[in-house]
């Protein structure tokens, strides 16, 4: 006994009495009671005020829930065509017994008698949103802290990065006014400054140049804002195609001086290249090769010559300052994308954004996926389309098509052959097949039917060794939808060995012979 009551003395010695709290020292969310109310009294006096913030003010947003009770029951009366006043809200106050707690419809017009001036409404109304965005922000952090402790193996770091990413830009994107009507005065200068930059510009085009002339004439570059999808069959040369837009922009990029001291950009565009099939060094291999002119495939397998190193020394040279970041990351999330296209932009002047391919893309969606992969497409595409246009600039999707296009005899793609084709043709502003009929006819070499004569197999060949004549060396590039001008077929030539595309010179484009 006196053994355990020397245990129990120690324990009970050992535990520290809890101070009373002080509440003025506790943290308290961040809130403003005055704005709100003065911002109430305001609408009450003077509903026209009550304009100026429903663009970007919502009832939740009052730190204050019964203030938020009342401007929502203030915006329901003013939204249905009636008069918000303390009059016509009092039933509203009567009935409902927190709101009587306060004083009732009496509360309501002590709110209105209180009021200054409605000329301050928006910007009661900002300071309310900005308390508001201080108070989700505290709660963002408190959830990332309370993520991290938990160590869970099927929600890594990197996911809970993802979601804080995206949550923190939900909430940065939440309650902006910047949109709205614009007068077609200034859309109509724009549109004048834009053709003119077009003028000025080598290719004539509005948008990015691609560096390739028939492919620019017939798209007038690549414009900001827009989603441009570039499918194909697997060997038809979409990464290859892509590569080759996104240096050929990158390689014409210059600036010059504004008169704000700003740089302008002239030409060509900086380039994010999300590569989520191939690692950088591989992606890097195959421009080395297109600027070296030695194969790809000799480069990876090591069989080079010496003097092939100083082709390497000045093709790198050439490649040093040219404007090209690659990310690698594989399944990447449309949020982590737009978070680091977003910063990009802000450090080094994004022009054009590039992935490869869309398919490998996650949904933005809690960092997890959806189990209706059509639905998953559909977000993605839609968030690469608000990509574009928050960050105004062209958007290149690499996709891959379905394998109805093999059980054609023509092998050419249609819209109808996209993977979950649906979303991707609804929300890309043009989409491009790149179709090389010489990859079906080298696998399709005749071979002698049972029976067939010799004539009838040598007419065979010989069309065959014709088409592959015609077909070697070629590309073409379908446009199958343009929002902003024609659809049609360009050619390109395309050399394997360096996986490189270039124009395509017909004889038309011969020059005449002189007698």
């Amino acid at each position: 006994m006196i053994f355990s009551a020397g245990m129990e003395s120690t324990t009970a010695s050992r535990v520290t009495a809890l101070r009373e709290p002080d509440l003025d020292r506790t943290p308290q969310p961040p809130a403003n009671t005055q704005a709100e109310q003065a911002l109430l009294g305001a609408i009450l006096i003077n509903n026209t005020a009550y304009g100026r913030v429903s663009e970007f003010l919502l009832a939740e947003h009052f730190g204050n829930a019964v203030h938020g009770r009342i401007f929502a029951a203030i915006a329901k009366l003013i939204e249905r065509g009636q008069i918000a006043n303390p009059i016509t809200l009092k039933n509203l106050f009567d009935q409902d017994g927190a709101l009587a707690e306060i004083g009732g419809a009496m509360y309501l017009a002590r709110l209105a008698e209180a009021a200054v001036t409605v000329i301050n409404a928006e910007h009661y109304g900002r300071t309310i949103h900005d308390l508001h965005l201080r108070r989700e922000l505290i709660t963002i952090g408190q959830d990332v802290v309370s993520e991290a402790f938990q160590h869970d193996l099927d929600d890594p770091a990197t996911m809970q990065i993802e979601r804080a990413e995206s949550k923190l830009f939900e909430l940065a994107t939440s309650g902006q006014a910047e949109g709205g009507f614009n007068p077609f005065t200034s859309a109509l200068a724009s549109a004048i400054t834009a053709a003119e930059a077009a003028f000025k510009r080598d290719g004539k085009t509005v948008g990015v140049a691609t560096g390739f002339l028939d492919l620019d004439k017939k798209l007038g570059g690549l414009h900001p804002s827009d989603l441009i999808i570039l499918a194909g069959r697997p060997s038809m040369g979409k990464t290859a195609l892509a590569t080759n837009i996104a240096f050929n922009a990158a390689k014409a990029y210059r600036t010059q001086r504004g008169a704000d001291g700003r740089p302008l950009v002239e030409d060509g565009a900086v380039i994010g290249f999300f590569s989520l099939e191939m690692s950088a060094e591989q992606l890097a291999t195959r421009i080395l090769a297109e600027e070296s002119g030695i194969s790809s495939d000799r480069i990876r397998r090591g069989e080079v010559k010496r003097e092939d190193f100083d082709k390497f020394v000045a093709a790198s040279q050439r490649l040093a300052a040219i404007p090209m970041f690659i990310d690698d990351t594989p399944a990447i999330s449309v949020a982590a994308l737009r978070t680091r296209a977003r910063r990009l932009k802000r450090q080094q002047g994004l022009g054009m954004i590039v992935i490869d391919y869309l398919q490998l893309l996650r949904p933005s969606q809690n960092g997890r996926g959806s189990e209706n992969r059509v639905q998953e497409i559909s977000e993605i595409t839609r968030g690469l389309k608000a990509i574009a246009k928050e960050l105004e600039v062209p958007v290149i999707a690499l996709s891959q098509l379905s394998r109805a296009v093999e059980q054609r005899e023509d092998k050419r793609p249609l819209l109808a052959d996209l993977r979950e084709s649906g979303s991707i043709e609804q929300d890309a502003d043009v989409v491009m097949f790149i179709f090389r009929e010489e990859y079906y006819l080298s696998r399709g070499e005749p071979t002698r039917r049972p029976e067939e004569s010799d004539d009838k197999f040598n007419d065979r060949f010989e069309h065959w060794r014709q088409r592959m004549e015609v077909t070697f060396g070629t590309a073409e590039v379908i446009i199958a939808k343009q929002r902003h001008g024609p659809i049609g077929t360009v050619k390109l030539h395309f050399e394997a060995e360096t996986t490189k595309f270039d124009n395509f010179i017909g004889p038309e484009r011969f020059p005449a012979e002189e007698y």
